[in-house]
């Protein structure tokens, strides 16, 4: 209950009544773009300094290694499950939603264990953006596979009702230019960049950047929280006529994620802030980057269905509930 009571919290909350009650209530496109990647570049930020300080050590190897793998083995995982619930490249697309991550979700976590006063690695930042890009690849490249195997049999299953959103709209992306896109993509590069300035300035940086990338990051935080629960509202109906089994693996699948970051935290004996981090990565599903790229790569794929779960469902849910539940987790099994 504490946690929901934090201000953050209670703006999506009130964003997400808002959206339900059809308010008018909205913020212009540029702005919400502008709080997104300010929130990036001051994360980047906070995880350069602190990596000036702490430099490059086994326990940072070991975040970032452990990021990786889970950003292969979720989504691998994810699709031998999904394939027998959804057609091949539908579950395709969703195994790749769900194998990303929230740069949100990661922010509102960090934002957590700040208010608890949990020390967290600002490596993990880092790792935040490893994981983003290996569940795009290996999305196109199941895609391509299924595509010559089975040709236009991939797509059998789509619901004949499907809508016109739901339809291909354009021919599959080439891998050349998915990786491209996906690993030039400008949120990632401005998290990267923000962080090689913290990691070159340190503390004179930190002391100089402080009242923009500390001072002002809980509001901003707010305002784009709010954002978020409005935008979550509008897309609660692509969750509506899915089968109930993928409503319960869009709650369930990031509690096993996080249960498996946690085995993996604990063996190799990260802190709790870090395991903490790792675990909400692991659960967090994108809603930004991966649907963005699939609606090119993957267009036989049904973007309400791969949407309308990771932001309608996933996203509030640990937003509310996970992101407590996981630091509970990590502090009796790391602590």
């Amino acid at each position: 209950m504490h946690a929901l009571l934090d201000p953050a919290i209670l703006f999506f909350v009130f964003g997400l009544l808002a959206g339900l009650l059809r308010s008018n209530l909205e913020l212009p496109a540029p702005i919400s773009k502008f709080l997104s990647l300010y929130l990036l570049m001051a994360l980047g930020l906070k995880g350069g300094f602190a990596l000036a300080e702490s430099g490059l050590s086994s326990q940072v190897l070991t975040g970032l290694g452990l990021g990786l793998l889970l950003a292969f083995l979720v989504p691998l995982t994810g699709y031998l499950v999904l394939r027998k619930l959804l057609p091949p490249l539908d579950a395709v697309a969703v195994a790749a939603t769900y194998g990303s991550v929230s740069a949100v979700t990661f922010v509102t976590a960090v934002q957590t264990l700040d208010r608890s006063g949990v020390v967290f690695g600002g490596h993990m930042a880092a790792a935040m953006a490893l994981m983003e890009s290996p569940a795009i690849v290996l999305a196109v490249l199941l895609a391509n596979h299924l595509r010559r195997k089975n040709g236009a049999a991939v797509a059998v299953g789509v619901p004949l009702a499907a809508t016109a959103d739901d339809a291909p709209s354009a021919s599959p992306a080439s891998l050349r230019k998915v990786l491209h896109e996906s690993l030039t993509d400008g949120a990632q590069l401005l998290l990267l960049g923000a962080m090689a300035v913290g990691l070159l300035t340190g503390d004179a940086g930190k002391e100089a950047m402080a009242p923009f990338s500390i001072d002002l990051f809980k509001g901003m935080l707010a305002f784009f929280l709010l954002d978020m629960g409005l935008l979550t509202a509008r897309h609660l109906s692509g969750t509506r006529n899915n089968s109930p089994w993928l409503v319960v693996y869009a709650v369930v699948a990031p509690l096993v994620h996080a249960a498996v970051a946690l085995g993996l935290g604990n063996l190799a004996g990260m802190s709790v802030g870090d395991g903490s981090l790792l675990m909400v990565l692991a659960a967090s599903a994108s809603y930004i980057a991966v649907p963005a790229v699939l609606r090119h790569a993957i267009p036989e794929a049904r973007p309400t269905l791969y949407f309308g779960m990771s932001l309608g469902i996933t996203f509030p849910f640990n937003l509310l509930l996970g992101i407590p539940l996981y630091l509970w987790c990590a502090k009796h099994v790391l602590g």
